[in-house]
């Protein structure tokens, strides 16, 4: 049996995005879980790579589904399943792996923070040589969307920090990564998160919109190139 790429869904708006498009175009095998309608976890033992999306769950939350995400993942590391997490997905794994999850000293939200400023990502010395971040700009443009935030263990590595949620970018071990901030979102999905999400209702819609399509260019290409160099790492 071949091996496939398994992504988990938290809550049906916040799905792979510029992720599927990369995938797609690289024709690889991947099934999406809806994890939120308690469809079963397949084997992780032709897993070929494991990807959390977000979700506006906590990682610290008792609930059954929570519990039973956070045993999966560790499974998959114990497992060196390469493993890529995004926003709660970099919660999961970051708690799975014996890190903490804290509440953030700045709820962040949208693509600009209180002063105005575009929420940016700067690599750290570790992250401007790890090979996730290859042939990419020192700092870059995120999305955001969260109010809590990890706190590492000593042997968990940070790779990229921002001005307020300083630990944006980890790696544990050799191959699972998380990053809190968003870079799969396509018009699209932003469209529906702005009528959905409870935060981002409460933001002007047309410029977060004007926004997202004045930096779209570069935020997407960024996208593309930290997808794709997580699949080279994977072997693809």
């Amino acid at each position: 049996m071949n091996k496939q790429i398994i992504i988990m869904k938290n809550i049906s708006r916040e799905g792979p995005g510029i992720l599927k498009e990369v995938l797609e175009g690289k024709n690889l095998d991947f099934k999406i879980i809806e994890v939120q309608t308690g469809e079963d976890f397949p084997s992780l033992k032709n897993c070929a790579a494991l990807i959390v999306l977000g979700g506006p769950d906590s990682a610290n939350s008792k609930s059954e589904k929570m519990l039973k995400e956070i045993s999966y993942v560790q499974k998959a590391l114990l497992m060196r399943v390469p493993y890529l997490g995004v926003c709660l997905g970099l919660q999961v794994l970051v708690k799975a792996a014996g890190g903490s999850v804290i509440k953030s000293p700045v709820k962040e939200i949208g693509f600009r923070d209180h002063d105005g400023k575009y929420f940016e990502v700067k690599l750290t010395k570790e992250g401007k040589i790890d090979p996730i971040f290859e042939n990419f700009p020192e700092e870059f443009k995120v999305f955001q969307l969260h109010g809590e935030m990890v706190k590492l263990s000593k042997d968990m590595r940070l790779l990229g920090k921002g001005r307020f949620c300083r630990n944006q970018v980890v790696r544990v071990g050799e191959n699972a990564y998380g990053i809190q901030g968003h870079l799969e979102v396509t018009r699209k999905m932003l469209l529906r998160w702005v009528k959905e999400d409870y935060d981002l209702k409460k933001l002007n819609t047309e410029k977060l919109i004007e926004d997202f399509e004045r930096i779209y260019p570069e935020f997407s290409l960024n996208g593309r190139r930290f997808f794709q160099n997580f699949l080279n790492l994977c072997g693809f």
